[in-house]
């Protein structure tokens, strides 16, 4: 049985210090895997509806595979799983602004880690979503100096040239899948707030393939004004709110899954 507490890792990063933390449920007895930046929560591995229910409605509506995915946040690792179970995911390109993150998943630190990081069909890549969607020639940081040990697909860092793939500069994919912010209203870094609007929103859709799908959690309830925002980018989009028991409030929470369709002419 693990110990009723343990910070399994903590590093000083470019946002922020960044700590991996496991306890002991006291009702299941399970264990529970927490992410913090600073005194905020990131995520927990007792709330994973959100992040699955990404990858499920964001490829929901895409055609017969095979697919090309790329997922913004790696985390514990439950938008990139669930997005390899679908058995029509080719390839799957996952972009984290923190090496220790890709790290945690590469030593096995995290439950889901190991099975990433096998997988040939996932790519760990690190590097800066945000910048890379933008096509900036900055793509590729913030980031920490010191990266992957060594220059493997599960761990290479993204580079300048367009696109989210450092491997195939301005590569189109069927489906992108957004998970990093805690709304688009509510970012971790400022520099991450132009994404959500119009002209952050068509640069990204131009890294879709004509059809393609834009997919983002939230924690937030829908927004109207960003759903308006999307709405003069794509020709599809809609907001699912996805429930989940809650167990720390006793009831249910909520989290938001917009999805947005690229013109597919």
């Amino acid at each position: 049985m693990s110990a009723r507490f343990e910070e399994i890792d903590w590093r000083p990063t470019p946002m922020g210090e960044i700590s991996l933390r496991r306890r002991r449920h006291p009702v299941s007895g399970e264990d529970v895997y927490e992410v913090k930046l600073g005194d905020e929560y990131l995520m927990s591995s007792l709330f994973t509806a959100g992040e699955v229910e990404l990858a499920r409605l964001g490829l929901a509506e895409l055609p017969d595979g095979p697919l090309d995915v790329a997922v913004g946040g790696l985390g514990l690792g439950y938008t990139a799983r669930a997005a390899l179970d679908d058995p029509r995911v080719r390839s799957l390109i996952v972009v984290d602004a923190l090496a220790d993150v890709i790290d945690w998943h590469r030593r096995g630190l995290v439950p889901l880690g190991a099975g990433l990081v096998s997988d040939p069909r996932c790519r760990l890549v690190r590097g800066d979503f945000f910048a890379m969607a933008a096509g900036s020639a900055a793509a590729g940081g913030p980031v920490p100096a010191d990266g992957p040990p060594d220059g493997s697909a599960h761990g290479v860092a993204g580079g300048a040239g367009g696109g989210l793939d450092p491997e195939s500069p301005g590569r189109r994919l069927h489906a992108i899948l957004l998970d990093v912010d805690h709304s688009p209203r509510h970012v971790l870094h400022p520099g991450h707030a132009a994404l959500y609007r119009r002209e952050g929103l068509a640069a990204l859709a131009e890294l879709l393939l004509p059809g393609g799908v834009f997919a983002l959690w939230s924690n937030d309830p829908p927004d109207a004004e960003f759903t308006s925002v999307l709405a003069e980018v794509f020709v599809e989009t809609a907001a699912h709110v996805v429930d989940f028991d809650n167990p720390l409030q006793g009831g249910t929470a909520a989290n938001t899954v917009y999805v947005a369709r690229r013109r597919a002419g």
